[in-house]
């Protein structure tokens, strides 16, 4: 019996033959003459194994060097793609010499169901590796039209192609797994994203433009891509999460009850024309996001909490050098709880306050809230307190009023999607009411000015004005609301500026380092006393977050309050942080100081 493809596969060859014939009186690309005969047989093989497949040619985007030749689709859900080459080329990437095909290959190293194909040669891939054998014919179909592929190929083939079309994606069994499951796919969106941003004409060129005058002034191409990779990756997360599955059409919908910011951000970031410029990467996000069992993660919620750990599982596999620069690590929950045990005790004994972070008045931020994992904390907290002074009916009401007095900010768009479901999920576990305008979770550079507004907010377009809203709202904390907890555990990343950082770090420290155009910038006053061979020690995030906190709640309206961080200890001993320490004194009544050790010679064994 001869196999499935056979008949398929001879008109494959004689309309190569006859196609390169012609090419010789008609020069045309090799890959163009591939794409009707590739198309044909792929629709072939689904009838022969009895599925509803679509194949289709995608728009050209060589320039961004971002998207296949060939997007299949079977029972109306993306599959895969398919690269083609010039016959003679192969199939195999790491073979390739042409520096266009090899980096292509790399860009293309993260999709998890890709096929390359010269005519001659079928290789399968799978997150940049080979699946299976290279299909080789033994005749050539630039010439040999039907008699290029024998039946044991033809064979080979029929299983290559089978494997490929009945694809499904891995649904992962745990939160870790799906960090990392979801890291590649981000990591190929943002790699696609940044060869558009190369084309200064093209349209996600002009949607960083946009991005950077409305909400992140500083933000370079590779920010703005990975922000708009994370926030693409996180906005389906969260609206699969919810329960939608149309993640194609009405993701954002689903997002604007909880989630308004991150639902107007979905829409601006997939705007038809933008999101046309990194099809592959987007949709495969959404078939892979898609698969997730919402309820089997809503049961392991209800467990545990299951997003303690997932940012950084996420952000380790996606990646480590932004983890390490962002300074993206877990706290632990003990060092959590004893840091909001002690802050409510010191409201209680120093302030009057007998119940805690529970008393209406009292206003607690985290400058990096990562994934909320604090201000989850001090919810818990405060609703416990309560109930144990007023009785269960208490801890609804005190959650709803603990929810309008929680402040938050975050850099990065994933922890700041994982904390807004967070601590939705928690405030309305205990029977409490989100605050009508939103969390107070604020998507926002803790760093950036305060006073200095971005540029042409009132011309933002309509899709853009919840982005200008949440700049303004966050400015507002800034300046405007006293806040009488800071706590958190700010990242921390010292500038030793390598050559190849320099674009990445130099304007670290934002407003705190320079100032205002103008203004004296406040680390200044960490700056007395430092001798200069040691000053460079204080340019570290955890020194810039520090300095913020103090200004915050000592400087700026009340003057009182509690500032409570986990950070390194060099501030206590080194000669370079005199003047921080000198500040401190200054400035605090009393200073409390726990020291864990942990660094240098004093690092605890694991």
């Amino acid at each position: 019996m001869p196999p499935l493809l056979r008949s398929a596969l001879d008109e494959f060859g004689a309309s190569l033959t006859a196609n390169f014939r012609a090419a010789r009186a008609v020069p045309a690309q090799p890959e163009d003459q591939l794409k009707p005969p590739v198309t044909r047989l792929i629709q072939a093989a689904g009838g022969a194994f009895n599925l509803d497949i679509v194949a289709r040619t995608e728009a050209s985007a060589s320039e961004f060097g971002v998207r296949p030749d060939v997007g299949v689709s079977v029972d109306q859900l993306l599959t895969g793609h398919i690269e083609l080459k010039a016959p003679g080329k192969g199939a195999r990437g790491r073979a390739f010499t042409a520096e266009h095909d090899r980096a292509q290959f790399k860009r293309l190293s993260d999709h998890p169901n890709l096929i390359y194909t010269d005519g001659n040669e079928w290789a399968l891939y799978r997150r940049g590796s080979a699946v299976g054998r290279v299909v080789t014919a033994t005749g050539d179909v630039r010439s040999d039209g039907a008699a290029a592929y024998s039946d044991g190929e033809c064979q080979s083939l029929e299983e290559l192609l089978r494997d490929f079309l009945l694809w499904q994606p891995i649904v992962p069994t745990s939160p870790k797994a799906l960090a990392e499951a979801l890291a590649p796919l981000t990591r190929l969106l943002r790699e696609g994203v940044l060869a558009a941003l190369r084309d200064e004409g093209s349209n996600l060129s002009r949607l960083a433009s946009e991005w950077r005058s409305i909400f992140f002034p500083d933000a370079d191409d590779a920010r703005f891509a990975d922000a708009y990779a994370q926030t693409v990756t996180y906005a389906l997360l969260l609206a699969r999460v919810e329960g939608e599955t149309d993640l194609h059409d009405h993701a954002a919908d689903r997002l604007d009850a909880r989630h308004d910011l991150l639902a107007q951000v979905l829409r601006v970031v997939a705007q038809p024309a933008a999101r046309e410029e990194v099809e592959v990467p987007v949709s495969l996000l959404e078939r892979a996001i898609g698969a997730v069992d919402p309820g089997e993660l809503a049961r392991r919620a209800r467990e545990r909490d299951i997003w303690l750990y997932f940012y950084e599982d996420f952000l380790a596999a996606y990646d480590p050098r932004l983890r390490r620069q962002s300074g993206v690590y877990y706290t632990p929950a003990e060092v959590v709880e004893a840091q909001v045990a002690l802050v409510a005790e010191l409201l209680r004994e120093q302030f009057d306050l007998e119940l805690g972070l529970a008393e209406p008045d009292v206003v607690v931020l985290d400058p990096a809230v990562g994934t909320g994992t604090y201000l989850l904390a001090a919810l818990e907290h405060g609703a416990e307190t309560a109930e144990r002074a007023f009785g269960p009916g208490a801890r609804s009401e005190r959650t709803s009023s603990m929810a309008r007095n929680l402040h938050g900010f975050e850099l990065l768009v994933g922890p700041y999607a994982v904390a807004q479901l967070r601590i939705a999920q928690r405030v309305l576990a205990n029977g409490g009411e989100l605050p009508e305008d939103g969390l107070r979770v604020l998507l926002t550079d803790t760093l950036e000015s305060p006073f200095a507004a971005p540029q042409h907010i009132a011309h933002a377009p309509l899709f853009e004005q919840r982005l200008a809203q949440e700049n303004v709202r966050a400015r507002r904390v800034k300046a405007e609301t006293d806040v009488l907890v800071c706590l958190g555990n700010p990242p921390y990343f010292r500038q030793v500026i390598e050559a190849e950082e320099v674009e990445t770090v130099e304007r670290q420290g934002g407003w705190v380092r320079f100032g205002d155009e103008g203004s004296v910038p406040i680390l200044g006053d960490f700056l007395r006393d430092a001798p200069p061979v040691h000053a460079k020690n204080l340019y570290n995030l955890y020194v810039y977050f520090w300095r913020w906190g103090l200004w915050k709640v000592f400087e700026t309206a009340e003057r009182r309050g509690i500032v409570s961080f986990i950070t390194a200890s060099s501030y206590l001993r080194g000669p370079g942080f005199a003047g921080m320490r000198r500040h401190m004194r200054e400035l605090f009544d009393e200073l409390w100081i726990l020291d864990l050790g942990g660094e240098g010679a004093r690092r605890p064994t694991k």
